[in-house]
């Protein structure tokens, strides 16, 4: 499996144990029980799993090195950057609907740069680790996993320590409405072919509320995140990734 397919192929894999969602849980607690701090880092109350919105997949997203945008579309992008640069930690809990329409959940830690945590809730026995170089999909019945470079999925562009979506990714498209800005960022690659990454954030609060993945075949995997938490510290070693009680299946 090519590497930039990842994060579809990964949460496929753990869409085929999907489940009906249940009622919502509070968001992961961090391991020192800070006090939240001050400011826009938490998002309220505990709130109930968001509907993610698909994506049409008619959409027609333009797909042009020379794609140009006006003053607007600039300056949506550059809140998109700044907030995703204002991030270190963030933590929370996803809703997943794969191409299929099946729903799956979980919860997911970041700590920049480069390193994610996604726990799918049983019966799905996925993880998603990153360490800041290599991403695995582990699975937890088998005790197996995949491992990948994290430079060729499209995790990196939320994982950057600071991001100019503009200078840094291909975006090729930009759009703002009532509800959200919206980013997408295309990547081609000459044995894979096209994937897109679409960045929703909303528009009045300026938190991330979704993102969806695009893979070579136009499979859309979209994820919803709710319960954001942006001041925990989270324990390193939620993040290192383990090579020896997990085996690395041999190429087929």
């Amino acid at each position: 499996m090519a590497g930039v397919l990842l994060v579809t192929a990964a949460m496929a894999t753990a869409a085929s144990f999907a489940q009906n969602v249940p009622v919502p849980k509070p968001a992961p607690k961090g391991r020192d029980n800070a006090a939240p701090s001050a400011g826009p880092s938490i998002t309220g109350a505990t709130q109930v799993p968001p509907n993610p919105i698909i994506p049409d997949p008619r959409r027609n997203v333009p797909s042009s090195i020379f794609q140009t945008f006006d003053a607007n579309q600039k300056a949506q992008a550059a809140k998109v950057s700044a907030y995703l640069s204002s991030l270190s930690t963030l933590v929370g809990n996803f809703v997943q609907v794969g191409p299929d329409g099946s729903k799956t959940q979980g919860d997911f830690y970041i700590q920049k740069p480069g390193k994610v945590r996604f726990e799918y809730d049983p019966p799905s026995p996925i993880d998603i680790i990153a360490d800041g170089s290599s991403v695995v999909v582990r699975d937890r019945k088998l005790a197996t996993q995949d491992v990948y470079p994290l430079s060729q999925t499209p995790l990196r562009f939320l994982l950057s320590d600071r991001i100019d979506l503009m200078k840094d990714t291909n975006v090729v498209n930009v759009t703002a409405d009532d509800l959200f800005i919206s980013v997408t960022i295309e990547e081609k690659q000459a044995l894979v072919g096209t994937s897109r990454l679409l960045l929703m954030i909303g528009a009045k609060d300026g938190q991330l509320k979704q993102w969806t993945v695009t893979d070579p075949q136009g499979y859309d995997t979209t994820v919803a995140v709710y319960n954001l938490d942006a001041s925990k510290k989270l324990d390193p070693n939620m993040f290192k990734i383990d090579f020896t009680n997990y085996s690395v299946p041999s190429p087929g």
